[in-house]
């Protein structure tokens, strides 16, 4: 018994296949789904999902989105996804350091859009470096 796996973003779907299971990067927290798991429909957050597939693990860098589990089906909608593999680790620490920079420069300052957006690109950027390392 598997579940069924389907990454989507506006512009492409990035995973559509079966897994053994998958641990999703809701604002909760992290959601493990096996098999036989309870419907479900749950927010994503910035992060790495992680699949499964018999003793082999797939990363997934999501940018937010949402997941609903149906009856052994997992359907992801998110803003923007990348597969593991496909990025560069050495590019994606380069780009985590440059946004950690951005990020402490402006700590002790109240919220600005500046901040804001510094905040966004640094968990863009942990979400990519981490799913490039997990592969």
């Amino acid at each position: 018994m598997s579940l069924t796996l389907r990454v989507l973003a506006p512009d492409q779907s990035v995973f559509d296949g079966s897994a053994d299971e998958v641990i999703l990067p809701s604002t909760t927290g992290q959601v493990g789904i096996l098999p036989g798991h309870v419907s479900l429909l749950a927010a994503l957050d910035v992060g790495v999902l992680r699949v499964r597939t018999n003793s082999n693990w797939q990363s997934i860098a999501l940018m937010g989105g949402f997941a609903e589990v149906e009856s052994d089906d997992v359907t992801v909608l998110v803003n923007s996804a990348e597969l593991g593999v496909n990025i560069d680790s050495t590019s994606a620490e380069s780009d985590l350091s440059a946004a950690r920079t951005a990020v402490t420069k402006l700590e002790g300052q109240p919220s600005t859009p500046e901040k804001v957006k510094a905040q966004q690109l640094f968990q863009r950027a942990r979400a990519r470096a981490q799913a490039s390392k997990s592969t």
